[in-house]
């Protein structure tokens, strides 16, 4: 059983498959072991990412362990989960349109037991290694920008570069943008920084009780559990901050076609639309 619904999976393949250039085999005997198969690669990475499992517990006979981390080094350096995003992002906003008059930044801190580039001493894990994740997402929770850095770092310090990677990716902002915060962002820096982007702010106050002021800052909490849906951003074991950065964007991209699939059912028809009807 496919750890994603081919309602998912196969529309992410296309586009996957469609972005790394093709392999030409320079072996100059032409003797050694054929080269497995991109799409065998591609789901054992998807494995690996809803999972959280170390690549030899999901290897097998078609592809091994060794194989796998290779293959997702190269399409990292390729930046091809950063691309995928991006044309999730496209298609989201041409079907059904993103709503940027509203967007919230929040941060959240997860398990990195391994350390590495990205890792940082965890505030609320009696110091152990973390990963925070900084996402800004428009009105209806559509991850846009994406940052990955130590837990050590405070969320404050990671919202201009949160938002300076969702103006990147969706280009020109509305005139009128409110940014929604919580408590940990009240300061006259994150003002300050809001004033200079051109943006407004809708900041939680220090000593207010959260449900008087959650306003429409739950969407990206939401958000948050839908990317801690996936075991290898519960308890990322990877060091390298490429390749971190490469399952964050993937499963932003996953995120945003679910999202795609279930608003745009109800509006759109096409041939194999998944049904939901219960099955008898």
């Amino acid at each position: 059983m496919p750890v994603l619904p081919s309602c998912l999976l196969d529309p992410l393949w296309d586009q996957f498959a469609a972005l790394p250039p093709e392999h030409v085999d320079t072996h100059p005997l032409g003797c050694h072991n054929p080269r497995i198969p991109d799409r065998i690669v591609f789901e054992h990475v998807i494995a690996a990412l809803v999972h959280g499992s170390g690549y030899e517990r999901i290897a097998g006979p078609a592809c091994s362990g060794r194989t796998i981390r290779r293959r997702l080094t190269y399409w990292a350096e390729l930046g091809i989960s950063a691309q995928v995003r991006a044309l999730a992002l496209q298609a989201y906003d041409r079907m059904i349109g993103l709503e940027l008059g509203e967007l919230s930044v929040d941060g959240c801190i997860t398990k990195a037991p391994c350390g590495g580039e990205v890792a940082g001493r965890a505030p609320v894990d009696r110091g152990k290694q973390g990963l925070k994740r900084s996402v800004a997402s428009e009105a209806r929770g559509v991850p846009l920008g994406l940052v990955s850095a130590g837990a050590n770092r405070h969320d404050s310090h990671l919202l201009v570069p949160a938002l300076e990677a969702a103006k990147t990716q969706v280009g020109p902002l509305p005139e009128q943008v409110d940014v929604n915060l919580d408590r940990g962002y009240d300061s006259d820096k994150t003002r300050c920084a809001l004033a200079e982007l051109g943006f407004t702010g809708e900041i939680a106050r220090k000593g207010v009780s959260a449900p008087i002021q959650a306003g429409t800052r739950w969407v990206i909490e939401r958000t948050h559990s839908w990317m801690n849906g996936f075991g290898k951003l519960r308890r990322c074991i990877e060091k390298r901050s490429l390749v971190v950065d490469f399952y964050v964007y993937l499963a932003a991209a996953i995120v945003t076609l679910r999202m795609l699939t279930r608003r745009a059912t109800p509006l759109y028809r096409w041939d194999g639309r998944p049904t939901a009807r219960r099955l008898k």
